[in-house]
């Protein structure tokens, strides 16, 4: 790993041996997706296509629960990534009485993903929540949506759908309110995401070139301020998404007058920030409570 090679070569520059706390090891997806897969409560059609659901995490007990919108990652790629990937994290949080909805959505490379319809999937999967909280007990009064890696993108943006030009395909007339948002690993602005999942990708979710101004109603980082409270956590070790890049969102949404904390965890990666037990969760876990209550 690039960042592995670099704290050897410090090391030896310093006159010191590489150690193993220096180098430490990161987890793999095949280490957070070898645990036992929880099940989810419920599972939600917000559209026709298969991708078009949502999964509902349900604590025990009467309700109303404080509820968490969930968006995953994955370069905003079907093939690289399912909303399965949280169900750990979406299990751990619906066991300390914390609702979940899980929301999947159509990647860039699948028919209608990309721009506008990752969008769209994504806003009406939270227009669903609205609809059917009730009958699964959850509460919409201080919504939290908490996205990794790329959700860590569609999560800030859901919170500034209100601020989208009315026209564009992705404005919402009715916007879901948002009280707090936890990127974990996010790539909040679109100016700068090509560093994490490459500028292909990128590009594919912006759709069209020539159309004026393309980070005008997809970028979080073009729609400040969010008028939201926000929490970025970053493994230090995260290759995928660089604490700096974090870093720079964080200083925009602070100049624009947004409450924004910024958390580097030492010695963690970028599977880490959704891998319950690990420091990074813990983080996440902590932001969530402290929004949500």
């Amino acid at each position: 790993m690039r960042q592995a090679a670099v704290i050897a070569l410090a090391a030896l520059a310093a006159g010191l041996a590489p150690t193993a706390r220096a180098q430490p090891k990161l987890m793999g997806w095949e280490d957070l997706t070898a645990r036992p897969l929880p099940k989810a409560s419920a599972r939600i059609a917000y559209g026709p296509d298969p991708l078009q659901v949502a999964e509902v995490w349900r604590p025990d007990g009467k309700g109303p629960f404080p509820t968490v919108l969930m968006i995953h990652g994955g370069c905003w790629r079907s093939d690289l990534a399912t909303l399965h990937i949280m169900d750990y994290a979406a299990e751990d949080l619906r066991r300390r009485g914390i609702g979940v909805w899980n929301v999947e959505y159509r990647g860039v490379d699948r028919p209608g993903g990309g721009y506008p319809g990752t969008f769209q999937d994504v806003s009406a999967a939270a227009d669903a929540l609205l609809a059917q909280a009730r009958d699964y007990g959850l509460r919409t009064d201080r919504i939290v949506v908490l996205g990794h890696s790329a959700g860590g993108q569609l999560a800030p943006w859901l919170a500034a759908r209100s601020k989208v030009p009315t026209t564009s395909p992705v404005h919402a007339a009715r916007p879901l309110r948002v009280a707090g948002v936890v990127m974990l690993g996010g790539l909040p602005d679109l100016a700068t995401a090509k560093e994490g999942c490459g500028a292909r990708t990128v590009a594919r979710l912006l759709g069209d070139p020539a159309r004026p101004n393309p980070l005008a109603d997809t970028s979080a980082a073009a729609l400040l301020p969010l008028r939201a409270r926000q929490v970025l956590i970053h493994g230090a070790l995260d290759e995928t998404a660089p604490p700096a890049l974090g870093q720079a969102y964080a200083e925009k949404a602070r100049a624009a007058g947004d409450n924004v904390r910024f958390v580097v965890v030492p010695r963690m990666g970028h599977v880490e920030e959704i891998a319950p037990g690990t420091p990074s969760w813990n983080e996440a876990v902590k932001a969530v409570e402290r929004l949500i209550r």
